[in-house]
């Protein structure tokens, strides 16, 4: 057996996996401590009303032969891609149904997508990045270039000559630093996407949390996107299906390389690789994207917004540097004192029992930063932010 020695050249442990191991080994060495956890970026709140007797319904409609589902279209169900469609239409966006696909999440399609790209090809990453941007493309056998950002351009970087790649990441509201790319700035990605024959993955998971006029929720409120852009978004965050699993991708008609249509591409490659998403699960997404469901997955959104403000109100009165938390649900704060990423996490997690993520996890461009998750429990978050500001104003 030959095996993917692309694993070889992977860091050795994943970010969050590091971060696992510490919390772990704090917990058994301080039994009974609390930690207020603001590191991975899971939620905290249950999932509404609507999509709960969605899936209900759904489970119900299995018990019956009349209404019994299999085997689902591995696309997606008709009712999950007109959900999705219809959700674009309300923003000006036209889409046929043929261009949303179903997914189990923002997460494995990233990975997945990058089938349509075969091997030895260059992706660009943004760096800080997700991780799992870089180890996909590890595992896939691509090469990685990054677009370094920083504070001196508010971690948005731009596109300039020479760059050359294939495959563009763009994620924003951005993961970890919470920057939004503004129309004039997603306008040169798409150009120079296109003037360069690259194909731009757009990671729009945090789109529902954008709060400013003129910051795109889509890529595809850019003129010229159509030709050049494959967006993909989750119900994670917006909705609270960390444990449920439920996305979408969308893949314009007119997106086309080498005389190969990528839309048609990634129909044979979902009816090839997977069998649909379950009948339950679409139920419980086409649920989030009714009128009722848009309106209480709102309601909660506005509870990770007040952790958002009690955070930023915490750095904001020790002086503390950051960037992020109004139009996405992470802040990205400058480590205090000229300390590392590391450095800072442990002292948080020794002095006052709070976790966050260090920004040397997302690259060497986030060394000195560090990351906090507002999808904490407003309790938790209140108690975190009163040590963060006892332990600062030291």
């Amino acid at each position: 057996m030959i095996p993917n020695t692309n694993y070889a050249k992977l860091k050795s442990s994943y970010l969050f996996f590091n971060i696992a191991q510490k919390t772990k080994a704090y917990v058994e060495a301080h039994p009974g401590t609390h930690l207020y956890r603001m590191g991975i970026g899971d939620v905290s709140q249950p999932l509404c009303p609507a999509v709960i007797e969605a899936l209900h319904a759904a489970v119900d409609d299995q018990a019956n032969q009349s209404s019994f589902h299999g085997y689902m279209p591995e696309c997606g169900a008709p009712f999950f891609r007109q959900a999705v469609a219809g959700y674009y239409a309300k923003r000006g966006i036209t889409l046929s149904e043929d261009e949303c696909f179903v997914s189990s999440g923002a997460s494995d399609e990233l990975g997945d997508i990058l089938d349509l790209f075969g091997r030895d090809k260059t992706s660009l990453i943004m760096e800080p990045a997700y991780p799992a941007y870089v180890d996909a493309n590890i595992m896939s056998g691509n090469t990685v270039v990054h677009a370094a950002s920083g504070r001196e351009n508010g971690f948005l970087p731009m596109p300039e000559d020479p760059m050359n790649a294939d495959v563009i990441y763009i994620c924003s509201p951005n993961n970890p630093t919470g920057a939004v790319f503004d129309k004039a700035k997603l306008k040169a990605w798409v150009d120079f996407a296109n003037a360069h024959d690259a194909v731009i993955i757009f990671d729009a998971a945090y789109e529902a949390f954008i709060e400013e006029d003129g910051i795109p929720h889509s890529i595809y409120e850019i003129e010229g996107s159509r030709t050049c852009a494959i967006e993909i978004c989750s119900l994670s965050k917006t909705a609270g299906f960390t444990g449920t699993r439920c996305g979408y991708t969308i893949i314009p008609m007119e997106l086309e390389r080498g005389g190969c249509s990528l839309n048609a591409m990634w129909v044979r490659n979902r009816t090839t690789k997977t069998n649909g998403v379950s009948y339950i699960l679409q139920k419980g997404g086409a649920a989030v994207f009714t009128e009722e469901g848009q309106r209480k997955i709102h309601d909660t959104i506005k509870i990770y917004k007040k952790n958002e403000k009690c955070l930023m109100e915490a750095l904001d009165k020790v002086g503390i540097w950051y960037t992020g938390g109004k139009n996405a649900p992470y802040i990205w704060m400058k480590c205090p004192d000229g300390m590392g990423s590391w450095e800072f996490f442990d002292k948080l997690l020794n002095e006052i029992q709070v976790v966050g993520t260090p920004g040397e996890g997302f690259g060497k461009c986030g060394d000195g930063y560090l990351r906090f998750s507002t999808f904490g429990s407003p309790e938790d978050t209140e108690e975190a932010a009163r040590r963060l500001v006892a332990l600062l104003s030291k």
